[in-house]
């Protein structure tokens, strides 16, 4: 039986100290559980070392800004927090999970004088998507759920309610034999995976929806850089679900995804080809300590 991830060996660091991984536990009136209110990074070490380690603890305080709440440990803390975290772990390659929430001091929609706690762990987690999968293109459904309106929902926030739809998503897909599943966004135009964004390739360009109404991911970004290096026009648009068979290739990025090529959204079909390959072996050179 896989482990459970309440039951493991090791630590995790809980507001400022190492703590027993079975002791790492919060209230069941913790504010955050209640009403959302919480912020999270998904993080890959590789070689020892977090890739954009900075980039994911400056947007870890951003998100919370949104939230309208302050972490208590700066970027630096939490960087320094996550290199002594994996050294006592004595974890190589693994995955590292960053999360902060208002705590159990008031209880109701309010929680001005709630304790903000923050804590890190990490694990090994070699692949999101079966490796015999991706490399042939893993197949994703059409979500029944979409993406929501920036007025309706802090989107540029990294929030754990803004996942609610993402669990849905991708367990109605599971279901149909899927493993994942394409969101669009509130107007109907195309918008990512429950956990990734998404790329198509059209003759030769690399096609990808405008990242202004869900969050842009550090992984998409830096695959942007890669193509762009390689000489690739890469267009940020809106895309209509319609467009979709006119597209050759279709991948995917994010940190547990990585790049993920795509066969088929639904009833259209892609063929994992020169572009997406190359930027997956781009990604994962650049991911590697210098």
């Amino acid at each position: 039986m896989a482990l459970t991830f309440d039951d493991r060996d090791g630590v995790i660091w809980f507001d400022g100290e190492f703590v027993d991984w079975r002791d790492a536990k919060v209230h069941v009136l913790t504010h955050g559980l209640h009403y959302g209110s919480c912020v999270f990074e998904g993080q890959r070490a590789y070689g020892g070392v977090v890739f954009e380690q900075r980039r994911h603890h400056e947007r870890l305080h951003e998100s919370a800004r949104i939230l309208g709440f302050d972490i208590p440990w700066t970027v630096e803390q939490l960087d320094a927090a996550c290199e002594e975290l994996l050294k006592k772990m004595n974890f190589v390659d693994a995955y590292v999970r960053p999360v902060a929430w208002r705590g159990s001091e008031m209880m109701g929609v309010s929680a001005q004088q709630n304790t903000i706690h923050v804590a890190i762990a990490a694990w090994e987690w070699p692949s999101y998507f079966k490796p015999e999968e991706r490399m042939k293109g893993i197949r994703l459904d059409l979500a029944e759920y979409r993406r929501p309106d920036p007025r309706t929902a802090p989107s540029k926030s990294k929030a754990a309610g803004l996942y609610m739809i993402c669990t849905i998503s991708k367990h109605a897909a599971e279901k149909k034999g899927y493993a994942d599943a394409m969101m669009l966004d509130w107007e109907g135009y195309v918008a990512e995976a429950t956990g990734a964004n998404v790329f198509f390739v059209h003759e030769g360009k690399i096609v990808t929806p405008l990242a202004d109404r869900f969050l842009s991911g550090i992984t998409r970004q830096t695959v942007i850089e890669l193509a762009k290096k390689r000489g690739y026009e890469v267009i940020e648009r809106r895309i209509r679900p319609e467009e979709l068979h006119h597209f050759t290739e279709c991948f995917l990025t994010g940190t547990a995804a990585e790049v993920t090529p795509v066969s088929e959204i639904a009833d259209w079909r892609f063929t994992p080809g020169t572009i997406s390959l190359t930027l997956l072996e781009d990604y994962m050179k650049a991911v590697q300590p210098k």
